[in-house]
């Protein structure tokens, strides 16, 4: 059977070539009518948003509330500005900056501050964990374990006489009757929306819900919100795993939330049907979040909050638990729009330093590869348009802001793609000096270049992900566009350079090696072989000739210096015998 001749391999290459390079026309005409859409039905642009460093925003200074004589630590604002930061980060708002000034927390958000975000920081406090001693409202929610309800017995119920010295938080001996009296006169309405009323920890707390509609008599605090690991919004399943589709809110404790939870828990049970007594509330900033009636004895620290939750109302309290276990109370000392850090002129420096390295990389691709360079700068030109349309898109869905940092990333990321097309050429330039043809280079090249290409940005992809993790603020920007870089280099190279490579293989300029292609067989020291030589040797000037020697001897592998070494010295050998 006679082999397949080299013409009927070369279809086949370029029907693939075409496929990749329409799958890359897919991509970038789906990334544009994404942000289309963004634009006409979302709110969204097709410019990035900038950063705070860049565009500016919102400054807000918070206070310590903190009772005479007493004084923040240090460990204390640390504490409270790595949760600050978690629950701004939540919202969506990228690239805040979240630090201690003195005894203050001061937070710039950059943008124009919603609503939403601004009630995240403003209300961020310290959560306690009360029991009920007195309400004016029944309570439409409860807590429950997670499983199933613990085998408690509710007939081991406390004694509900009231005793001279109270015995446990939900002992009425803590109402007196002029604590009485504060509860029966108090009145939510003349609370503004900013105020809420605070005791000490150790002392029962006349209060209101956050709606100022339902007005609370609570115990000391039994435990403390810092000891809540985690808190999410789901919905209740049954105990073959089928969803019931209503909603609740799950917590989870620490070891030490653990048991003072079991302990609460276990006698709150034993309370049923002694409401309010049963209930337990859930206190954020002096204001009440939720007080569900116990259902069960939760030993194992996971309580499982449900009634009429909606997924956004669920969402919200799970966010509350799980961001608001401040170590300290705060209040908002001020709130002022702020201009942006960096000026316009730092901006066009860095976009200038940007456009020096582009035009750097493209003198040196066209010196070095001539018109293969073109491929190179191509190749940058689709990269840069993906890259922007993602970086918009991520802008408009995920808050994303660009930052200089960030932009110092994606110029970082040109060199980095640049260097992607380099190995990938200089392998088929290999290839061209083992004696191949060019069709042939390009597919043998492609499959030794891939391998170091992917272990390249593998290892920048796993630099900027640990960079992401570990760092804060505006270095959070740079690995970001870094990784997203990486990752669109390595597209681009495999739908967009390896394709037209393969098809530039077929053109009459590139395969008989011109001298302006970048893929002279002469400068390159090519070794020919019979029939796999580039073209016939022609005559050339003696000088031009010289040059094109020097040339591909630099170019020559390790084997092959060897090789004419040792030839070069059996010669001298035979001619001396």
């Amino acid at each position: 059977m006679a082999a397949p001749s080299k013409r009927s391999s070369r279809p086949t290459s370029v029907r693939k070539a075409w496929r990749s390079l329409t799958w890359l026309a897919v991509i970038i005409v789906g990334l544009f009518a994404i942000n289309a859409a963004g634009v006409i039905w979302g709110g969204g642009s097709w410019t990035p948003k900038l950063a705070l460093d860049l565009e500016g925003g919102t400054q807000i200074i918070l206070e310590p509330q903190l009772e005479s004589g007493q004084t923040a630590s240090q460990e204390q604002l640390d504490q409270a500005v790595s949760i600050i930061r978690q629950r701004v980060d939540a919202s969506g708002v990228a690239e805040p900056e979240i630090n201690t000034e003195g005894s203050n927390v001061v937070v710039r958000i950059p943008g124009e501050l919603d609503d939403q975000t601004r009630a995240r920081i403003e209300q961020s406090s310290k959560l306690e964990l009360r029991a009920v001693l007195a309400t004016d409202a029944a309570t439409t929610e409860s807590i429950s374990p997670t499983d199933s309800p613990a085998a408690t017995d509710p007939a081991e119920e406390l004694s509900s006489t009231p005793t001279a010295v109270p015995t446990d938080g939900s002992d009425p001996a803590w109402i007196t009757p002029a604590l009485q009296e504060q509860f029966d006169t108090f009145d939510c309405s003349t609370l503004d929306d900013a105020e809420t009323n605070v005791a000490p920890a150790d002392e029962p707390l006349v209060t209101c819900d956050q709606t100022r509609t339902v007005k609370y008599l609570l115990g000391p605090v039994e435990a403390s919100g810092e000891n809540i690991v985690d808190a999410t919004n789901g919905t209740v399943t049954t105990s073959t795993g089928a969803s019931t589709g209503t909603w609740a809110v799950n917590i989870q404790f620490d070891d030490e939330g653990t048991k003072d939870f079991a302990s609460v828990s276990t006698r709150l049970y034993g309370l049923s049907g002694q409401t309010p007594r049963d209930q337990f509330a859930f206190v954020l900033d002096g204001a009440v979040l939720t007080a569900p009636s116990m259902n069960g004895a939760i030993t194992d620290g996971r309580p499982q909050i449900t009634g009429n939750f909606t997924q956004e109302s669920s969402k919200a309290l799970a966010d509350q638990l799980k961001f608001g276990a401040l170590p300290l109370s705060f209040t908002v000392q001020s709130s002022e729009t702020i201009s942006p850090t960096l000026g316009t002129s730092q901006l066009q420096a860095g976009l200038l330093a940007g456009l020096i390295g582009l035009i750097l990389v493209v003198i040196y691709t066209l010196f070095q590869y001539r018109a293969l360079g073109s491929v190179t700068i191509a190749s940058l030109a689709i990269a840069a348009v993906i890259t922007y349309l993602m970086i918009t898109i991520l802008s408009w869905r995920e808050g994303y802001r660009l930052s200089l940092a960030g932009i110092a990333g994606l110029i970082v990321a040109i060199g980095f793609t640049a260097d992607s097309f380099i190995v990938y050429f200089e392998r088929v330039r290999d290839e061209l000096r083992e004696g191949r043809p060019l069709v042939g280079a390009v597919e043998a090249g492609w499959k030794r270049a891939f391998r170091t290409v992917l272990a390249s940005k593998g290892v920048n992809l796993l630099a900027a992900v640990v960079l992401f993790v570990l760092a804060v603020g505006s270095v959070k920007g740079f690995a970001y566009t870094l990784g997203l870089t990486t990752i669109i280099d390595v597209l681009v190279v495999i739908l967009f350079t390896h394709p037209m490579l393969q098809l530039l293989a077929q053109t009459r300029f590139f395969s008989s090696g011109n001298p302006w292609s970048g893929l002279d067989p002469t400068a390159l020291g090519a070794v020919y072989r019979g029939r796999a030589e580039f073209r016939k040797p022609v005559a050339v000037p003696v000088g031009k000739a010289a040059s094109s020697s020097k040339e591909a001897q630099r170019r020559q592998t390790i084997a092959e210096r060897k090789a004419n070494a040792g030839v070069g010295t059996g010669s001298s050998e035979g001619k001396e015998s």
